[in-house]
């Protein structure tokens, strides 16, 4: 493992149990994965913030469509057996189609260039209104004209990957379930992830929740509903832990995967751009790609009713990192962006020398938190509270044992000026100053409010 990795992953769980704190968020679950193996592992919050359940690792989420890599997975295979090929028109697969349907191709299926309609004419599943579509229901969509013609541009659809787990089921002649889960997740070496929900009894399974609006307060929407003929779109259950080991092998550059290296470079590479989209997402064969800074990711997110997840792998750096909430506001998305953006961090800076040691910690003032972060050249002044902790962060150059210089600040910050660590009599560091800010621990500086304002 990198030096610098420990304490980015020893930072990672501090900053998110204040996020989860400050949006007021249910429960997240967050894990790393490094060269495949999980290094970090990490739950707050609760399972069902009703009832108070404590929120562990091996709760399950349901994690929707983080189901398509999961199914763009399970082509690849069939290809490398030579049981199909991307170019093959569905419609040799799969009978009742509209013609123009049948003869879109599997690698437009798993690119979103077939044109095909998102969710049907009656999108209810979504509201927990309906159940999701049968695999009647969903043929008798399919046997409708697409919305657009193929390789137009790129158009997200559910029904499409739907279309694709029969493909799946014609080829293996089995239950898409039940090969999926086979040669897939088992054979990934999962055994916390399931192609559709409910899980099974004794399972330990993490409620989804509602927003605070238009009720004031949030409200337990179960999760446990079927996917039927969907599941291979949106259906599957995990952990956190075994997403991050799942897109680790997704790397091309990994030396333990299901696929080829040729299989996994054509999935991880783009096929289209998202339009009308200005965070920058682009596609490939069941994987969403983005950027954080000039780190490139690849990976996919997912929304269940009451669930918003998210992983991503970072490639040729051995990384990666699923982050699950169980809320319909949760903040997954930003959230696995900020743990991206402290793991660029720490890798540019490096690891924090011996001296810097104490200067660590949560301080506290009227103003809110701030974060010491000492890293190989500076200790940094984080912003908790922030989806980047680190932007325009504050960096102390440490001079002593207890003394230090702020180097870097903004311009209507303490740039230039003295920071400091106050110790007790018994050497314990009990408040640290800023320029002329003291900052205390949580529990100091609350009791300091209580006695000033009641």
């Amino acid at each position: 493992m990198e030096k610098w990795l420990k304490p980015a992953l020893e930072y990672l769980p501090r900053w998110l149990d204040y996020q989860v704190r400050e949006f007021d968020q249910p429960g997240c679950a967050i894990a790393v994965a490094h060269q495949g193996r999980v290094v970090l592992e990490h739950a707050v919050g609760h399972a069902d913030a009703v009832k108070k359940r404590p929120l562990t690792p091996r709760h399950r989420f349901r994690v929707a469509s983080h189901s398509k890599s999961f199914t763009a997975t399970g082509v690849m295979l069939l290809r490398e057996r030579n049981k199909l090929r991307l170019d093959d028109p569905v419609g040799r697969y799969v009978d009742g189609l509209h013609p123009a349907v049948a003869d879109a191709t599997l690698q437009q299926l798993l690119s979103h260039s077939a044109g095909l309609v998102r969710d049907g004419a009656d999108a209810g599943q979504w509201q927990d209104r309906r159940p999701f579509a049968t695999e009647n229901e969903l043929r008798l969509a399919l046997a409708e004209a697409p919305v657009l013609d193929t390789s137009e541009r790129f158009k997200y659809s559910n029904h499409g990957f739907g279309l694709v787990g029969l493909v799946i089921e014609a080829v293996t002649g089995e239950p898409y379930a039940d090969w999926i889960a086979r040669e897939v997740a088992a054979a990934a070496g999962l055994k916390e992830t399931y192609a559709d929900g409910p899980a099974p009894r004794g399972v330990p399974m993490a409620v989804g929740h509602s927003g605070k609006w238009p009720l004031g307060r949030r409200v337990v929407v179960p999760g446990d509903n079927p996917t039927n003929a969907l599941a291979s779109a949106t259906g599957f259950v995990s952990t956190a832990a075994d997403l991050a080991r799942f897109f680790s092998q997704l790397d091309p550059a990994a030396k333990r995967s299901l696929l080829k290296p040729a299989s996994r470079r054509e999935m991880t590479r783009e096929q289209w751009r998202a339009p009308h989209n200005s965070l920058g997402y682009a596609y490939g064969l069941g994987v969403m790609r983005g950027r954080v800074g000039d780190w490139d990711w690849f990976g996919h997110g997912g929304g269940f009713q009451g669930f918003i997840t998210r992983t991503v792998a970072l490639p040729g750096r051995g990384l990666a990192v699923s982050v699950l909430t169980n809320a319909v506001d949760g903040l997954a998305n930003p959230w696995s962006d900020g743990a991206v953006g402290i793991l660029r961090t720490f890798a540019e800076r490096g690891a924090p020398p011996a001296r810097a040691r104490d200067w660590t910690g949560r301080w506290w003032s009227l103003w809110g938190a701030a974060d010491l972060v000492p890293t190989a050249d500076r200790v940094l002044v984080a912003a908790p509270g922030l989806l980047n902790p680190f932007t325009d962060a504050m960096e102390i150059e440490v001079t002593g044992k207890d003394t230090g210089v702020i180097r870097l600040a903004g311009g209507f910050a303490s740039h230039g000026e003295p920071a400091r660590l106050e110790r007790t009599k018994t050497g314990q560091v009990r408040a640290v100053w800023l320029g002329g800010n003291r900052f205390q621990p949580e529990a100091r500086a609350a009791a300091a409010l209580k006695r000033k304002y009641g």
